[in-house]
């Protein structure tokens, strides 16, 4: 999957394992770079897991049409489809399987 960042500075940051590690820590740092690999190497986001460590999951409120990954808890890497326009089933929910692209938003703890 093609994996790109809302922000320059997101994408300085998560360029570079020291600048990864400067702005996270050590151990969050590491668990956003496995996150990342399993997001890059997944060919659509229908196979990225669902279940724990992983735990893709479809936000909703303000983080409408977002997904996130679990980091450290309670932080996730928030990211988005990036299509024009996102691919959309009948009903109008996200097709999972038709999304090659997102987009990092921010590592957050939302709740």
């Amino acid at each position: 999957m093609e994996i790109r960042f809302k922000t320059r500075w997101l994408q300085r940051c998560f360029g570079s394992a020291q600048n990864l590690q400067r702005e996270y820590g050590e151990q969050m740092a590491r668990i956003i770079k496995t996150r990342l690999a399993v997001l890059e190497s997944a060919p659509t986001l229908a196979h990225v897991p669902v279940v724990p460590p992983i735990r893709c999951h479809q936000l909703k409120g303000r983080h409408k049409d977002c997904f996130a990954v679990d980091l450290v808890h309670p932080y996730r890497l928030v990211f988005r489809v990036n299509h024009d326009p996102v691919p959309r089933k009948a009903d109008g929910g996200i097709d999972l399987g038709k999304v090659t692209a997102i987009q990092v938003v921010e590592v957050v703890d939302y709740h």
